[in-house]
């Protein structure tokens, strides 16, 4: 069997859901959870740098050009010159003919002879997408989900995307007048936002005041409007703005078919290898403004982001369905072109069958999936909207949008400016669905107001909301507390940090009952991110070195004051799969810290030069790009500072070891980092500089996705890391499509924009 190397040439996923925040990750700055974990290292301290220099002549990437760098210039498709190896390979296997390194922990494919490593994209595809256990040794889907599940973290462990720095308890404290808590607790995957529709208040104003420290945006209507993922705190203005929908979230993280909207769910497999689902809902749903809501406004959302007109006004195809038959044609339709080349105004795997009934049909390629049910997690907007003045209509093939909402001025969407407004609309111009409606929004210190939604019917248990009114507000981990004491906020949600949780646990217990608080362990954590796709960190070996410098338990350790640890990969210990995976024997590398094997894996990459392509003595590491593979973003590489470039020397291009760090203000996680980070002494022993740049949360993720999502982007790439947190707040897993090397999907869908080497096949 292969060793641990990046030998073998594959590609990378991405993932496309109708439920924002479906098997997805929420983006926050700043997260938590406790962990506890207790792995097998693969290397330890004291043997990694020997071991690494023992197989150096075998392990070596010195020559080897990144994934980013082969791809440059390259077609993607069957028949150009490369394809990702799940869509050459992955309809066709099963777990079955997947086998084990027994040392690494990492997964080959056995096909008509050849082995195949498997990259993050097969890997998170295959979880999803072929679970089937007929003709395996194992007993069930949740067991073939699980052993794929093992897979990708140990892959994940080892190509180190991002590295988790902290995991921890989460507490809430509460301000005692707010009732119901300890009936109905918080945990994971239900936090305040989900849990006020079953608290009552006793404040003179029958209020609640929720304090967060993340920015809200704006974009209520749509939190994921233009990004890869919704920002939490929009998210949960959207959740308390928008329900009713087909199937519901959970408390427990799970999903089932919400009984106070659907009055009949049918599901059948056809003939052909696809499923329809037909929902019937009943005809007593109102939105905010009284006005009745149909089996139609459960398709506008879904089609109108479907189009190129929604693509353009979001400058991402967000693809919402992408699953149903007929999606690429009706994708493909731009107003003129009905009939050309396969387009179509239809969507036929969508009917509208009467006024309060509909079907979808899914592709068999998305078939089987571990979560179909989630298939029909659609919730109700209304037609203006989306669409505006124009409607949706079913003749007999399928659901199709009025031409009007293609029209165009010049080259552009006229009603992609209409789109772009409504996403960021933050008043009672279109109505609501959900229990509250947003009364009044101030972008200034990112605070909103909602009120009860009196004509909402209920959640998927029937409640609807006691407390009359929601207020929703920015605060500061420094003075949070004070905030809290002075009446200005009502919960204070995910406290982290030693200190911090100190103080609110000692403030609450001394306050003889006019504070509560609850606790769990968080599902997520604080992270150091990286755009893995550009400068130094576009090489697995430079990410690795960076966590042997870091000295991860000791850095969990002081940001949680004890109440948290740290994890190995993108899980929540207490999630059903990883105790599965760890009964699996899943083999993980904890990165113990050690200055020495940072050296040894930079070395083996070849960052063993000087800025004058001289042997490297010290200071800044170089490492030398062929002028073949050498990209522009290579060749333009420098610091923050200017101080170091990538330099040319006969023709090959010497990029330095120099990392650009975005970090977020006001933040104590950002604080910590400057020394467990910046200023360790490990990163500089190493060959390491690390240049700072802080500003708002917004503007960081912008410079992140090297996009205009948020109105920030320099227009010139500069930052490979960043500092923010992970929240897992599904029990639904799946990042199918989020690790994808298709150039089509790769902008809009990448969670951590890299492109696994073993992902890529060559036609």
């Amino acid at each position: 069997m292969k060793k641990r190397t990046l030998a073998s040439l594959l590609a990378l996923t991405m993932v496309a859901s109708l439920v924002t925040g479906c098997g997805k990750t929420t983006t926050e700055e700043t997260t938590t959870q406790t962990q506890e974990t207790e792995q097998t290292s693969t290397d330890t301290a004291e043997t990694a740098a020997s071991e690494e220099v023992a197989a150096e002549e075998e392990t070596s990437t010195a020559d080897q050009p990144s994934s980013i760098q082969l791809l440059n210039g390259k077609e993607y498709g069957e028949n150009a010159d490369y394809i990702s190896l799940y869509d050459k390979f992955g309809k066709q296997i099963t777990i079955a003919d997947v086998t084990e390194d027994e040392t690494t922990g990492l997964a080959y494919l056995n096909v008509d002879g050849e082995t195949y490593e498997l990259g993050l994209d097969f890997l998170t595809m295959a979880m999803v997408y072929n679970t089937s256990y007929e003709g395996t040794d194992f007993a069930s889907e949740d067991e073939v989900y699980a052993e794929w599940w093992k897979y990708y973290i140990t892959r994940w462990n080892y190509l180190l995307p991002e590295i988790p720095l902290y995991s921890n308890e989460y507490y809430d404290i509460y301000n005692a007048q707010i009732k119901g808590v300890e009936e109905y607790p918080t945990n994971p995957y239900w936090d305040p936002a989900d849990a006020l529709i079953d608290w009552t208040s006793e404040k003179e104003d029958n209020s609640i005041i929720l304090g967060s420290s993340t920015d809200l945006s704006g974009k209520f209507r749509y939190a994921i409007f233009g990004a890869s993922s919704p920002g939490s705190a929009d998210l949960d203005i959207q959740n308390l703005t928008n329900g009713l929908e087909i199937v519901s979230r959970t408390k427990d993280g799970g999903y089932e078919v919400n009984d106070t909207v659907v009055k009949e769910f049918d599901e059948t497999d056809n003939e052909d290898g696809s499923k329809t689902y037909t929902v019937t809902i009943n005809d007593d749903l109102q939105f905010s403004d009284g006005s009745a809501i149909t089996a139609k406004n459960y398709l506008y959302r879904i089609l109108a982001f479907s189009t190129p007109v929604a693509a353009e006004a979001a400058a991402k195809d967000h693809k919402a369905t992408m699953n149903f038959v007929g999606y690429d044609s009706f994708a493909a339709y731009d107003g003129t072109n009905d009939g050309v080349d396969g387009a179509t105004k239809y969507i036929s795997g969508i009917r509208l069958i009467d006024d309060y009934t509909f079907s979808l049909t899914v592709d068999p390629q998305y078939l089987p999936y571990f979560y179909s049910i989630t298939y029909a997690a659609l919730f109700p907007s209304y037609k203006d909207l989306w669409l505006g003045d124009y409607d949706i209509a079913d003749d007999g093939e399928g659901v199709y949008i009025e031409d009007g909402f293609y029209e165009k001025n010049g080259d552009s969407y006229v009603m992609a400016s209409h789109i772009s407004d409504s996403a960021n609309n933050t008043d009672t111009t279109y109505p609501y669905s959900g229990p509250y409606v947003v009364e009044s929004y101030d972008a200034s210190d990112k605070s909103a107001v909602l009120v009860k939604n009196e004509y909402f019917k209920g959640n998927y248990e029937g409640t609807t909301p006691s407390i009359e009114k929601v207020i929703y507000k920015k605060v500061i981990a420094e003075t949070q507390l004070e905030d809290f004491k002075a009446g200005g906020v009502d919960v204070l949600a995910a406290i982290t940090g030693g200190s911090a949780t100190d103080e609110a646990i000692a403030l609450a217990d001394s306050s003889n009952g006019a504070y509560v608080y609850t606790h769990y362990s968080r599902a997520g954590y604080g992270k150091l991110g990286f755009r893995a796709d550009y400068g130094p960190v576009q090489y697995t070996a430079v990410r690795q070195a960076i966590a042997y410098c870091m000295d991860r338990a000791t850095f969990a350790k002081d940001f949680t004051g004890g109440y948290g640890g740290v994890v190995d990969g993108p899980y929540y210990s207490g999630s059903w799969m990883y105790k599965a995976a760890v009964d699996q024997g899943m083999l993980l590398d904890a990165y113990d810290t050690s200055v020495d094997s940072a050296i040894a894996v930079l070395e083996a990459d070849g960052w063993v030069y000087d800025a004058e392509g001289n042997e490297y003595t010290e200071g800044v590491r170089y490492k030398k790009i062929s002028g073949e593979y050498a990209t522009e973003n290579d060749k333009n590489y420098q610091s923050i500072d200017g101080a170091y470039k990538t330099v040319e020397i006969d023709g090959d291009y010497y990029m330095p070891l120099v990392l650009n760090w975005y970090g977020t203000a006001d933040n104590e996680f950002s604080d910590l980092l400057v020394t467990g980070f910046e200023q360790n002494d490990n990163i500089a022993a190493a060959g390491f500089v690390v240049q700072k740049t802080t500003g708002d949360f917004a503007p960081m993720l912008d410079e992140l996705a090297q996009q205009q999502i948020y109105g920030y982007y320099s227009g010139t790439p500069m930052y490979t890391c960043f500092n923010f947190a992970t929240g897992f707040n599904s029990a639904v897993y799946d990042y199918s499509f989020n690790m994808t090397i298709d150039p089509s999907m790769y902008d809009d869908y990448s969670s951590y924009y890299i492109k696994d080497m073993a992902d890529i096949y060559w036609n």
